[in-house]
């Protein structure tokens, strides 16, 4: 009767075993998941303050930017950026001085007029990649 007892424990030790396992994966997981959503976080705020400030990069002003107030309508709407601007720097150069893709554009540019400092501007190309 001890015997089955124990073979009765062990029989649920062993059901368990790859339970506790995945259990244990999936909690590695959700961690990792987490710590990297707080570094995109703290990576892309900078830029976003930017984005916001009425006295930098004041892209509210002319768009829509989810989760500002206040926006504009004169230029199109910040969304979907990776899409919209596949290659990095070419983004960046729009917001740098986009001059150089529209001559005649009513866009301020920030870069070469010293309003942002270049990493302010890769500060704002961040933020805009989480768009």
């Amino acid at each position: 009767m001890g015997n089955d007892n124990s073979l009765i424990r062990w029989r649920n030790k062993q059901r368990l075993a790859p339970v506790a396992l995945l259990s244990a994966v999936l909690a590695a997981g959700v961690l990792a998941l987490a710590v990297e959503a707080e570094e995109t976080a703290n990576k892309v705020e900078p830029g976003r303050s930017l984005s916001f400030d009425r006295k930098k990069g004041n892209c509210l002003s002319c768009h829509m930017i989810p989760g500002g107030t206040l926006a504009g309508n004169t230029a199109p709407p910040l969304v979907q950026m990776r899409a919209r601007f596949p290659e990095r720097g070419v983004l960046r150069e729009q917001i740098w001085d986009a001059r150089g893709r529209n001559p005649q554009t009513i866009m301020p540019p920030f870069g070469s007029h010293g309003i942002l400092n270049p990493e302010e501007v890769d500060a704002i190309v961040d933020f805009l990649y989480t768009l």
